[in-house]
């Protein structure tokens, strides 16, 4: 809260001045009621514990107030009904109690409403708004999460089967160059195998995929998911910026145009729904995914995409929108359901608006149909010619030829209690591991620098040929996650980025200047001003993407600036010196540079730079002092880098452990042993991970906190991090994942449907019963702001939908049934009233959408046709949003009188029966 009180001689306007204005009226329009302002300062009053607060007093600086404080107000007049509805934006327009009385009065404004409004909706048709969807029986959850692990061993057994006999094939080889051949064949066969796999499950299960929506835990959502999954699973997508790419999506139903680039690795599942026109580009860790998860019910409908259509960094596509030929979606940015962008506009945003930025900003190159297939020819040769026999012959020939090894894994060598066993998994676990760290970061170090001498700055080369590919193999290895996970957060992360090609001027160490997870197109085109401190999920976008071409160039953060979480900062941006950069932030690239001010929201508007709070630790950051927490801190930072790499290793080790243990028990299991070595490994990497996190917090629970960076709680706290979570991927959309979320601390309802949902502080988070998280989605209960730390407990209700790739801060109360719209932000502090629809960023409250159900007659036509029913209910109808009138916008308030939760169950347990 605020820690110090505002004092001033300025009172609230009292009874005879209000008395006064009612008798005479505003002498203009905007002139605030009297009564507005004197209500709204009671309620700021109270929040601030004050008695009284000034009219024309800035709320933060002259009250020292902050955007907690503020949050914290905005929901208290939420909950007068005698108030008009106030969002964190108002507060940070109108930065006075009079200014924010004016724009609440002033007719027209938008302002205070409490809602959102989203450009450019398309008119459903006339239908029934869909009910909501009744909680899913805990049988149907057990059903199918069994059938889920049953998959998942049949799978481990086939590809157990097929591993054996290839490898006995290939063993049987006469000589090296038999051995090559029978590598190439095998290698080549199995990665074609593991391609088409995917393919055929979908057009056999699936079939073509369909505007519908169907029960989460069913059978059709267990079709859904293995579809899912075995794509996920796709070593196609390490193929993403190829044209080979573009093949198999199209392979798998998708209608893809002519020299599209596709450069995000998100997987678009309901590839049917999807359509691309000819020229497209779509940068990286875009989400396309055709579907979403609404209520407990997976929602599938299209994305359209008209030719030479620009979809930029770090953005979100819900279902049923759509873009015309030529419309750009600048980075940051998103749409939502039915929103649709007309020809040869510019848009950005959460939602999106009308910007007047172009964000292509490469001329074209020659790049015809000829060189695109010479690329995928010349990929395809290297991948079966050489990586997959060296991949493949390659341990062969290590297992066979090195004697030491090879004894290892005769059968009979060792038994399974020998002592023998576990030195030899000792002496393979840390060459191994070691060794590759070592090489690694030779690796990292040289080759990279090698391959920037082909590719100069600011000079436009056409995709897909050398320079390309030089390119893409430089952003692919400097961008490994091992070596900022291993560095970040401490003071050694900046030798690593600095020894990766960052220019990052004269350094003033802080002990956390970055986060562990930093990414860039080229590091050697990544200037960071002194004294500037960055968070977590920073993407430096030092490259520009055409259809036809591209062009590296630098990226510049300015001095003295703090970078908050999950960040795109391109080139060209309009920032400079002491800029505050606030969480998801649509970093501008138009206007004039700023300086000396926060930047909150997308598209971004200004806020202070800092507050009182924040500076509250300064005293520690300089001088002697700095000089002596620094050195503590970096002393606790090594001890956790050694502490983590050991980690690391041990779990290593005792895959080996298994794997040798695993040789020996082949000869008489067979292929079996094959698969429990997959299960083993699935069981176990999740105990193992989730151990080391509650022995790092000695079994106990983690409490809200604020403090310094160099506060020995935050070295401690910052040691959660580095636990590694990667495993959590293989579980999304299932009931696993709950298990785990509870073992590590979460407090967690029954039947929680978690498609990908990160939570970075799991004993401060609480989930309700049958919440639905969607792919990308983020609970972070901490903030960090230059050196100050702070951490608070985060509540999502029964109920609950976090949209795709949206961001909950701390301190945060989402009640039952409440919604938050994809890519949005809801901010610190924030409490989301029951049933309430937010969206944005910053997250308020919004219009609802109609996604409408079925009709009676579609739902007969459905059910005759044996494809509407999903375990006994309905599917919904085709052609929901995508055949709707565009440039039009329909919304439906939820009512007044929102029914008890005895009332819902009843009406839902009808529903269902």
């Amino acid at each position: 809260m605020l820690e110090k009180s505002a004092e001033s001689p300025t009172t609230v306007p009292d009874d005879s001045e209000a008395a006064e204005h009612r008798a005479h009226g505003p002498a203009k329009e905007n002139i605030p009621s009297i009564d507005t302002e004197r209500e709204i300062a009671e309620v700021l009053a109270g929040v601030l514990h004050v008695d009284q607060v000034p009219v024309d007093s800035d709320f933060f600086d002259d009250l020292g107030a902050n955007s907690l404080v503020m949050t914290q107000f905005c929901a208290r007049v939420r909950k007068r009904s005698d108030l008009p509805s106030v969002s964190i934006k108002d507060i940070y327009r109108h930065r006075t109690i009079r200014l924010l009385a004016a724009a609440l009065t002033d007719a027209g404004t938008g302002v205070g409403t409490g809602t959102a409004v989203v450009p450019a909706l398309v008119d459903p048709p006339n239908r029934t708004p869909s009910r909501d969807a009744p909680p899913t029986d805990t049988l149907r959850y057990v059903l199918c999460g069994t059938l889920q692990f049953l998959l998942f061993l049949g799978y481990s057994f086939l590809a157990s089967l097929l591993v054996a006999r290839g490898y006995t094939w290939i063993s049987s080889g006469s000589n090296a160059a038999d051995i090559y051949v029978r590598s190439v064949v095998f290698g080549g066969a199995g990665f074609l195998g593991m391609c088409a796999f995917p393919i055929a499950a979908k057009w056999i299960l699936v079939g073509r995929w369909k505007e519908r929506e169907f029960p989460v835990w069913g059978l059709t959502y267990l079709r859904f998911w293995t579809v899912k999954v075995l794509l996920h699973a796709n070593p196609m997508v390490l193929f993403v910026g190829n044209p080979l790419y573009v093949l198999y999506l199209r392979a798998l139903g998708a209608h893809i145009g002519a020299g599209v680039t596709i450069l995000s690795r998100n997987v678009p599942v309901c590839t049917d729904l999807l359509t691309v026109g000819a020229g497209t580009v779509i940068r990286k860790d875009s989400f396309l995914l055709c579907y979403r998860a609404h209520a407990g019910r997976i929602e599938t409908g299209p994305v359209t995409l008209g030719r030479n259509v620009f979809i930029g960094e770090k953005t979100v596509l819900d279902i049923a929108t759509s873009m015309g030929d030529g419309a750009q979606l600048g980075h940051a940015s998103s749409l939502h359901s039915g929103q649709s962008v007309p020809d040869g506009q510019w848009w950005h945003g959460s939602p999106a608006e009308r910007a007047e930025f172009d964000y292509v900003r490469v001329p074209p190159a020659r790049c015809g149909t000829l060189r695109r297939a010479g690329f995928g020819l010349a990929t395809a040769g290297q991948l079966f010619l050489l990586s997959v026999p060296l991949a493949v012959g390659g341990l062969y020939m290590l297992l066979t030829e090195v004697p030491a090894l090879n004894d290892r894994l005769e059968p009979g060598a060792a038994g399974l209690t020998s002592s023998q066993l576990y030195l030899h998994a000792l002496v393979i676990s840390c060459v191994l591991f070691f060794g590759l760290v070592v090489v690694g970061i030779v690796v990292l170090f040289t080759v990279p620098r090698l391959l920037n001498l082909l590719v100069e700055p600011g000079r436009v080369y056409p995709l897909y040929g050398f320079h390309y590919s030089a390119h893409r193999t430089i952003a692919r290895i400097t961008n490994v996650k091992f070596f900022t996970w291993l560095f970040g957060d401490s003071s050694y992360i900046v030798h690593y980025l600095r020894g990766l090609g960052y220019d990052l001027s004269r350094v003033e160490q802080t002990g956390s200047n970055f986060g562990t997870e930093v990414q860039h197109e080229t590091p050697y085109l990544c200037r960071i001003g002194s004294g500037t401190m960055i968070a977590d999920g920073l993407s430096i976008v030092n490259a520009e993407f055409s259809s036809t071409s591209f062009r590296v160039s630098r990226a510049s953060i300015g001095r003295h600036n703090f970078l908050g979480n999950n960040i795109a900062y391109p080139s060209g941006a309009k920032t400079g010196d002491d800029c505050l950069l606030a969480t998801k932030v649509m970093v501008p690239l138009d206007g004039e540079v700023r300086s000396g001010v926060g930047l909150l929201g997308s598209p971004c508007f200004e806020i202070p730079r800092s507050v009182e709070r924040d500076s509250r630790f300064d005293h520690m950051r300089t001088g002697t002092e700095l000089h002596r927490n620094l050195a503590a801190k970096n002393r606790c930072n090594i001890r956790s880098m050694v502490l983590f790499l050991l980690v690391r290793w041990f779990f290593f080790f005792v895959l080996t452990v298994l794997a040798l243990a695993d040789a020996e028990l082949y000869g008489s299991f067979g292929y079996a042993a094959i698969a429990a070595f997959l299960v083993a490994t699935l069981v176990f990497t999740p105990l193992y991970f989730i151990l080391v996190e509650r022995a790092i917090v000695a079994f106990r629970g983690l409490q809200p906190r604020l403090c310094s960076i160099y506060d020995p709680y935050f070295w401690w706290h910052e040691r959660l991090w580095k636990v590694p979570d990667e495993y959590l991927n293989v579980f999304n959309g299932t009931p696993f994942k709950n298990v785990i979320w509870r073992l590590l601390g979460v407090r967690l309802g029954s039947r929680v449907f978690d498609d990908g949902c990160y939570l970075t502080e799991r004993m401060l988070t609480a989930i309700g019963n049958d919440c639905t998280l969607n792919a990308g989605s983020k609970i972070q209960c901490h903030s960090q702001e230059d050196g100050t730390f702070k951490s608070d407990r985060s509540t999502i209700g029964n109920g609950c939908t976090l949209g795709v790739g949206s961001h909950v801060h701390y301190g945060v109360a989402m009640g039952d049934g409440s919604v938050l719209a994809p890519d949005s932000f809801l901010m610190k502090g924030e409490e989301v009233p029951r049933d309430a629809w937010w969206g944005g960023n910053p997250a308020t409250e919004t219009s609802r959408a109609v996604r409408p159900a079925a009709t009676d007659t579609a739902v007969m036509a459905a059910t005759a046709s044996g494809e509407g029913l999903i375990d006994g209910n309905a599917s919904g109808g085709p052609g929901i949003l995508a055949r709707c009138a565009p440039h039009r916008r329909i919304h439906h308030d939820p009512p007044v009188d929102a029914p008890s939760d005895d009332g819902r169950r009843r009406a839902r347990d009808h529903d269902s029966g």
